[in-house]
């Protein structure tokens, strides 16, 4: 299976896992452990980076192990995504991130044209942006247009379990696209995960699906097996779909009386 690069980085996983709401840090740890994600996001507003009394998740990872993608969730302008991008670059953590600009608090629905304000900003302090989008073609493009290093259009609301709600859409944004699309929000099932990859997208970010399952642990290990699963078979190409039925065996040769 090839190899998930972004920017100049490349990954064997194309599973990306998000590090909040789960009910341990013992169990965190594990599904990590399980997941085989080299790439994990977590929110700096919701994370006290500096103050060391205060334990977090890093503090229980082999942090060599793992590349930090750092997110700007809870900013609801381009100017505070910068500021909390640069925060997340200052304390050393990582220079790549998820910029997460959010335009409807009951939706959760990202706000296009801050998200596009505030990728340009931080491409120019250079950051490696991977900007949160809705399944909005054009705005997709105009982003790649700008320079991001990779597309993650949402599969459905945050959080939501809904899966692919518009899978034509996101067929076009990864037609369109020469760089990485990570399906991102909304998926709930390994069935959700593979479906992405089939489509061809290069990666899935997940969390919810995970953290909040009834054994987070086995949900990892199930959602890294349909990502690998998903992406083997769009490498392998489907066969097409026909109306009747085509016997799976030759008709030549054949035995008769």
């Amino acid at each position: 299976m090839e190899m998930l690069k972004i920017a100049n980085r490349t990954f064997q996983s194309r599973l990306l896992l998000g590090t909040g709401k789960y009910p341990s840090f013992e169990v965190q740890k594990e599904a990590v452990a399980v997941s085989g994600s080299e790439i994990l996001t977590f929110a700096v507003r919701r994370m006290n980076i500096f103050e060391q009394s205060q334990p977090n998740f890093l503090e229980q990872l082999d942090l060599s192990r793992y590349t930090l993608l750092p997110n700007t969730a809870g900013a609801k302008t381009a100017e505070e995504a910068v500021r909390i991008a640069k925060l997340a670059k200052s304390s050393g953590l990582c220079d790549m991130i998820k910029v997460e600009v959010i335009g409807c608090d009951k939706s959760l629905l990202p706000d296009p044209v801050e998200t596009l304000k505030a990728s340009e900003m931080l491409l120019e302090e250079g950051f490696i942006v991977l900007p949160y989008t809705s399944d909005d073609v054009v705005l997709a493009r105009r982003l790649e247009e700008l320079g991001v290093h990779g597309i993650m259009p949402g599969a459905s609301p945050i959080g939501s379990g809904k899966g692919i709600i518009n899978p034509l859409n996101l067929q076009f944004i990864i037609d369109q696209s020469s760089v990485p699309v990570i399906v991102d929000a909304g998926i709930g099932s390994p069935k959700d995960a593979a479906y992405a990859m089939e489509l061809g997208a290069d990666g899935v970010l997940l969390n919810t699906a995970v953290s909040n399952a009834n054994d987070p642990v086995k949900m990892a290990l199930a959602m890294k097996l349909a990502i690998e699963a998903g992406r083997l078979g769009y490498e392998a190409g489907r066969i097409k779909e026909k109306n009747y039925g085509v016997a799976s065996s030759p008709l030549t040769g054949m035995i008769t009386s």
